[in-house]
């Protein structure tokens, strides 16, 4: 209850979830639905390549979705060009979608790691045509920087390559990219299971992206709900303040008042 009030900002618009869920890979339309319910997340990405835009008469993932329950961030998953990125930004806000867009240029077929300097080229673009711009980006603190210098709304550094599931890999860039950083900064990618969510919350991120995480588990429905427990439980630990690392013992009970021998 006292956490209440513990809201994520981007673009003067307020989230109470810290979690962003993505909508690939699920068996079923119905799964992908049972996981979001189950997540409590109210931000869901949904890649401009699978919305019929050209021809909205044909069946469309939108149509699994009620963008009444949660606010749509289209993404350029698949573009490798700045260009290409661009365009489909640009598809999704004319087609009614959003002017918000998770902004991915990749730059590499087997990482999936991003191209940052096509990433830094379409944010400038996109920022100047009235953008909101969110770009998936290294864990490399420099070009987080640039990016917020362009006018990103937020950086997303990836914790691993896309649906490694390997968790966080470099800890302390992220925690050097959130000390710096005057925008919010989200982990996506990489994230496996729910302790790397609650470790990306901990090193005091605002929120966390998923997709593969949640629609690869054995029980997507469940692996959602834990995904959004740990997000709430790493912001907590986070604002509570951990205790100092220490070589040695400090006893919980205080000695004082101890019977001598």
């Amino acid at each position: 209850m006292a956490n209440q009030d513990d809201v994520l900002e981007i673009a003067g618009r307020k989230f109470r979830s810290r979690l962003f869920v993505g909508t690939g890979k699920y068996a079923t339309n119905l799964q992908m639905r049972e996981s979001l319910e189950s997540s409590g997340a109210e931000v869901v990405t949904v890649a401009v390549r699978r919305v019929n835009i050209s021809d909205r008469s044909r069946e469309s993932l939108l149509e699994a979705i009620d963008p009444k329950k949660y606010f749509l961030l289209p993404n350029t998953a698949g573009c490798y060009t700045a260009e290409d990125a661009i365009r489909y930004a640009r598809l999704a806000r004319e087609a009614g979608l959003s002017n918000w867009v998770k902004l991915e240029v990749i730059g590499d077929e087997r990482t999936l790691y991003p191209d940052t300097i096509a990433l830094l080229e379409a944010t400038q673009v996109l920022v100047k045509e009235g953008f909101v711009v969110l770009p998936y980006t290294t864990d490399d603190p420099v070009t987080a920087r640039k990016l917020e210098d362009l006018g990103a709304a937020a950086v997303m550094p990836l914790g691993a390559p896309i649906g490694s599931g390997l968790g966080i890999q470099n800890p302390n860039n992220i925690r050097i990219i959130k000390e710096f950083s005057r925008v919010p900064v989200i982990v996506d990618a990489g994230v496996g299971t729910a302790s790397d969510a609650a470790v990306a919350m901990e090193l005091g991120c605002d929120a966390v992206l998923m997709n593969t995480g949640i629609a690869g588990a054995k029980d997507p429905v469940s692996m959602a709900e834990a995904m959004g427990l740990a997000v709430r439980a790493g912001r907590l630990a986070y604002l509570a303040g951990r205790i100092s690392k220490k070589a040695y013992a400090t006893a919980s009970t205080s000695l004082e008042g101890m019977v001598a021998r």
